[in-house]
């Protein structure tokens, strides 16, 4: 892509704000919740240099991939479990569907009186949350694999494990990463969720912080770091994704 294929896609945004830029000053608008682009950019500046920034990033990035992890981990096994065994399918379908629509921070109240505040409620909540895409697209992934290559692993008499290792992952593991991938995403908006509502770290106590001390500028600042830290992150796993899988495997994928 040619360099001024790459400008056209942020000329818009820059256009608005700078359009907001001028409004905010040429009205001298006073806001506790709205500041301009120049100040928010000053504090965002401001707080990288102290590093207070750095240290709520490390801290939510920390309960994001750990929740990832373990839940992606549950998340993986019950979708292999459930789409190599239709019988295990239809038995759990009832208890999957009825518990998958809870929304995560519902557990809140629940998970604060077992655990406190702190890293270890925060993980449980996004691993929670982190299982459902994991478990959908593994158990679609699996029971949507080629049916000759489950005749060629009982004609080479393969146990059961080492169809799973030889055929069944390598061929749904495209989607796997998808699904982990789309996971990710969850996991950094349900830990910056759980630090606004409850818990007191990370990125979303930080705004909360800002938000109490009137600061418009500095809660606006970390609501763009946050964007920046979610698009770096997706597009590291879609470049890990097209490394690994090629261009082919991001067709049909969305943003």
């Amino acid at each position: 892509m040619s360099m001024p294929e790459r400008v056209k896609p942020l000329l818009l945004p820059l256009a608005a704000l700078l359009a907001f830029e001028a409004w905010m000053r040429l009205a001298a608008v006073q806001s506790d919740s709205l500041a301009p682009p120049s100040a928010v950019a000053l504090a965002l500046a401001g707080a990288l240099t102290d590093g207070s920034l750095l240290t709520a990033t490390r801290d939510t990035l920390a309960s994001a991939f750990a929740g990832l992890a373990l839940g992606g981990a549950i998340g993986l096994m019950l979708g292999l479990a459930l789409g190599l065994s239709h019988i295990l399918d239809r038995l759990m379908e009832v208890t999957i569907e009825a518990v998958r629509p809870i929304p995560s921070v519902a557990l809140l109240p629940i998970a604060l009186i077992a655990l406190g505040f702190g890293y270890r409620m925060e993980i449980t909540i996004v691993s929670f949350a982190c299982v459902w895409p994991v478990l959908i697209m593994t158990r679609s992934a699996v029971g949507g694999i080629e049916p000759r290559l489950i005749e060629v692993a009982r004609v080479l008499r393969l146990t059961q494990l080492d169809r799973i290792r030889k055929i069944v992952i390598p061929a749904a593991l495209p989607r796997i990463f998808l699904a982990f991938r789309l996971a990710a995403g969850i996991a950094l908006i349900v830990a910056v969720t759980v630090e606004i509502a409850i818990n007191p770290l990370g990125l979303g106590a930080g705004i909360m912080t800002a938000q109490q001390a009137l600061r418009p500028d500095l809660m606006l600042a970390y609501l763009v770091w946050i964007g920046v830290t979610g698009f770096v992150l997706n597009t590291a796993l879609m470049a890990a994704q097209t490394t690994l899988f090629g261009r082919a495997a991001l067709i049909g994928d969305g943003p």
